[in-house]
This record gives C-alpha cells, structure tokens and sequence, in this order.
C-alpha cells in the first residue's frame, strides 16, 4: 500500500491532513519537523511526503534537498503544505525538488486534486 509521511509542526495541521489522506486509501504516518522526517525516510521511505515550510529543528526546504539527495529520496512525491505565499519561495521550493505547492488553509479537493496532478491518485 501506499504510504505517506505528513511532516509538520501543528498536530491539528497533521490530523487534518491524516484524514483526507487516508481518504485516497494511502497509509499515513507523521513527523513534527525535518529532522524527525529524515530519520523515518531513513528507516521506511515513503510514496509521498506533504511538507511545512517552517518549523523548529529542521525546516521543509531543508529536509526537501537532503530527501531529494538521497537515491531513493528522489522518487518520492514531495507536495509542499505552506503559509508562505510569495511567487519566490515558490520557486525556492520547486527549484529544490518539491512536484506541487499547496497554500494554507487546504481542504479534501484541494489535496486530491494535487495528489492527481503529481500522479498520486
């Protein structure tokens, strides 16, 4: 089956996406910030990763260059959830490897639509 990892600060951000995720009947597991995020990816590589921009220990472009540094960190499908809004850190994050970029707040279409469009559902 496949699995996603929610990686963000906000335990009610990662409950809301759990549910719309599990949703389009992917596993889900979930992380608090980049570094916690690394070492799941390290032990179970997941198919997607949903990823806060901001965050404490580790923050989501961080965590997205050294993913996209690994073999197999490269394959994953990596949807970037934010408040950041600017057409420049947009492009920071899909330069950095990011397939999608998503503005809080998100609802259920919003996140399936992404899913579809980066071949995920």
């Amino acid at each position: 089956m496949a699995r996603c990892l929610i990686v963000d600060d906000s335990r009610i951000i990662r409950k809301v996406a759990r549910r719309i995720v599990e949703n389009l009947g992917y596993e889900v597991d979930e992380a608090a910030d980049g570094a916690e995020a690394l070492a799941y990816c390290a032990a179970l590589m997941p198919t997607a990763v949903l990823l806060d921009w901001n965050m404490p220990v580790m923050d989501g472009l961080t965590f997205l260059r050294r993913l996209r540094a690994d073999p197999d960190g490269a394959k994953v499908k990596v949807i970037f959830c934010s408040v950041e809004n600017q057409p420049e850190r947009i492009r920071e994050a899909l330069g950095a490897g990011a397939d999608d970029y998503v503005m809080k707040p998100f609802d259920g279409d919003i996140i399936t639509s992404k899913f579809a469009e980066v071949g995920l559902a």
